[in-house]
């Protein structure tokens, strides 16, 4: 793999999201040395690590922007046949303890959704990884509306889990926001507060954007009618 240096400013990192716009992931890959997964069942999650790889992001695990200097988060965003979103967006990991010490605008949900670079590619799953073809990307920042309804959602799970109703919140709740599990696998878990205020075992969560609400952010960018 190439090592890639990390951006020094907003406009170097646009340059290199709009050179790779209209590739496909192939060509992108071999001027990259990375290896592309033999299928798409084994390249979930592989195609934000590209991204990641190849437009120089050196957040790592830690919670942060992806690029953190410039205060931009990276979110690939997969396009199904109808111009619709094919899944929800991942965003962060869910503080299930000392949820209640910190404002929306102070959460590490805000930091991250501050200024987003999107990366919109082919998402239907009869199109090979390496034959995926990338998109025009696009910064976004939250505001209006938008910003409304995710500090609303954001504020409202909080509260449950801050009062011990962790275990009552659902992928159903949650307009433009929904909080699910987020785990290997169900036998990891983590402390939470539960409603008599005892320490509580549960699964890690995550807020996930719905697609129907990034499906409007790509409507305003583009103007298509979906």
């Amino acid at each position: 793999m190439t090592l890639i240096t990390t951006p020094g400013s907003e406009d170097e990192l646009m340059t290199r999201a709009y050179n790779i716009a209209g590739k496909k992931v192939k060509e992108v890959a071999s001027v990259y040395n990375l290896k592309i997964p033999s299928d798409n069942v084994h390249a979930k999650g592989w195609l934000g690590i590209f991204f990641e790889a190849v437009l120089g992001a050196n957040a790592g695990n830690t919670p942060t922007q992806d690029f953190s200097e410039l205060k931009i988060e990276l979110k690939s965003i997969p396009i199904a046949e109808n111009l619709t979103p094919s899944e929800s967006t991942y965003v962060c990991i869910v503080p299930l303890l000392g949820s209640g010490t910190k404002t929306f605008f102070e959460s590490n949900f805000y930091n991250k959704m501050s200024k987003v670079l999107w990366i919109p590619f082919d998402g239907r799953k009869n199109i090979p990884i390496s034959e995926k073809i990338i998109f025009t990307p696009f910064l976004w920042s939250p505001a209006g509306d938008e910003l409304s309804v995710l500090k609303q959602d954001w504020e409202e799970h909080m509260e449950k889990i801050s009062t011990g109703y962790i275990e009552d919140i659902t992928a159903r709740d949650g307009i433009a926001l929904q909080i699910r599990p987020k785990a290997a696998n169900g036998k990891i878990l983590t402390d939470a507060i539960g409603k008599n205020g005892q320490l509580i075992k549960t699964r890690p969560r995550g807020f996930y954007l719905r697609s129907s609400f990034t499906k409007k952010i790509l409507q305003k960018k583009f103007f298509f009618d979906f």
